[in-house]
């Protein structure tokens, strides 16, 4: 999966001033994309055939002190003339709007069921949380409780556990950009130790080669390929 919908809090994030432009050139090689309808409608041509996650979340910006203050932005109508796939939100456990993250989720499950249209849950992890296992097992598996169909969240240590203990798939979010053959090793670990996918942004849009990259990417998610493989299959593209 793809991750471009960083402008909803971000705005023009860097490699992402211009998203028609950044996306065209990956679209080739994603399995999904994941972003806002405005972005869709503006920036990816409509016969493109690709899986859409649409992320219907938001109400804050980086400018405000507590971004997990969210709500639902975008309705199931909307998500269903755009032909989404999927929809996505964040979730914010141990933060001050808590509850009102879970009952996002719990609502948009809600209205997807009639619908037959699956929910991806974001573990979006506040300045004050730690990402160990315990916590985002903790998120994970509340995510799962409330009928999330897909939880997106963060690689660390016994991620094991993490899997182990959430009984829907797992995709693992990239976080900030890091060098290269870090970002592809962080890959190879999380599908290594369970996780059903990948949702990079920053580590592909951000690259210095970006189509290189996301076929890096694709090629430990897909063809097992190891770190050493996917990162001579970068540096050589």
């Amino acid at each position: 999966m793809l991750a471009v919908d960083h402008g909803y809090f971000l705005g023009p994030t860097r490699g992402l001033e211009i998203p028609a432009k950044t996306v065209k050139p990956l679209l080739p090689h994603a399995d999904s994309l994941m972003l806002t309808r405005g972005i869709l409608r503006t920036s990816v041509v409509p016969d493109v055939d690709i899986p859409i996650v649409l992320r219907v979340s938001g109400g804050t910006s980086i400018l405000t002190k507590d971004l997990s203050n969210e709500g639902i932005t975008t309705s199931i109508e909307e998500a269903i003339r755009l032909n989404a796939c999927a929809m996505a939100l964040s979730i914010f456990v141990g933060s001050e709007h808590e509850k009102e993250s879970l009952l996002n989720l719990s609502r948009l499950v809600n209205e997807g069921e009639n619908y037959g249209m699956p929910v991806l849950a974001v573990t979006a992890v506040g300045r004050e949380m730690t990402r160990d296992a315990r916590y985002l097992s903790l998120c994970c598996r509340i995510a799962a409780e409330l009928g999330a169909h897909i939880v997106k969240t963060y690689y660390c240590d016994a991620f094991e556990q993490i899997i182990e203990s959430c009984p829907v798939p797992i995709v693992i979010a990239g976080g900030k950009k890091i060098p290269e053959k870090e970002a592809l090793k962080l890959a190879h670990n999380a599908i290594a130790r369970g996780a059903s996918g990948v949702d990079m942004g920053r580590n592909i849009f951000q690259s210095e080669k970006p189509v290189a990259m996301i076929k890096a990417v694709r090629a430990i998610v897909h063809n097992g390929a190891s770190v050493a493989e996917a990162y001579e299959l970068f540096k050589n593209e």
